[in-house]
């Protein structure tokens, strides 16, 4: 990976119409994540919708990606490939989409809830991933250090007793989809790289409601949890500013 690259006036500008692209897409999707809906269904939608934006799906044949979007449902963390299983009252869905518009990046995800019969445990793990997400994003300024965004992340997350997936990070994004730096969901503050004003960087926690440890599914790129756990997955692309940040695809 390119380490991330402070971004000009133009470039933030594209990344700005590139984030509400990708967040209106995926309001609308979240919208549709319901039972009876697959994900197949969801990523025509998808392709769709951010075709008529005059934007593309970044992800679609991304080393060889068959889909526009990352659906995971339940145990899958990320990278699931939607197919056409309807979702059913109960299912946990992740909804992972990346934009480019004028050549720029953007990278967002949200946990969608299906129907109505969840316990307060599935309810917990997708408010405080959420909730750390936001406790990450808070940390960011010029100057900050990785581990200070890692370890507040870490601290929401440690605080409903959830597993803290640690193979996979945030990071920069921009020109790439993925860019250094790396941007750990756990860690110790006042530790790593500094971020600069003038960074994209995407944060994104993953939590389970079991352990940690995943593993890549026979299709090569689903990331299923190892104990079969149930995952939540949000995430957000960030402008570090001097004094704070900017978020780019803001709900």
């Amino acid at each position: 990976m390119a380490y991330t690259k402070i971004k000009t006036a133009r470039e933030i500008e594209a990344m700005r119409r590139s984030g509400q692209i990708l967040s209106d897409v995926l309001q609308a999707l979240t919208a549709k994540t319901v039972a009876g809906e697959s994900g197949a269904s969801l990523d025509a939608y998808a392709r769709k919708l951010v075709k008529e934006a005059g934007a593309k799906p970044t992800i679609l044949g991304y080393q060889g990606f068959p889909a526009s979007i990352c659906i995971s449902v339940n145990d899958a963390v990320v990278h699931g490939i939607p197919d056409n299983v309807p979702f059913k009252d109960g299912d946990i869905v992740s909804l992972d989409f990346c934009v480019t518009y004028d050549g720029m990046i953007t990278d967002a995800a949200r946990t969608v809830l299906v129907g109505t019969s969840h316990p307060e445990a599935h309810k917990l793990l997708v408010r405080q991933t959420d909730v750390a997400l936001q406790a990450g994003i808070a940390e960011l300024k010029g100057g900050v250090r990785v581990g200070d965004v890692a370890n507040a992340i870490q601290k929401e997350l440690d605080k409903a007793n959830l597993g803290v997936v640690r193979d996979l990070v945030g990071h920069g994004v921009g020109h790439e989809m993925h860019e250094d730096p790396n941007i750990p969901n756990y860690g110790h503050a006042q530790s790593g790289p500094k971020l600069e004003a003038g960074m994209t960087i995407a944060i994104e926690p993953m939590a389970t409601l079991g352990g940690y440890a995943v593993f890549v599914d026979t299709d090569g790129w689903t990331i299923r949890t190892r104990d079969g756990s149930l995952s939540a997955h949000f995430e957000d692309t960030v402008l570090v500013t001097p004094v704070g940040y900017e978020v780019l695809t803001r709900r």
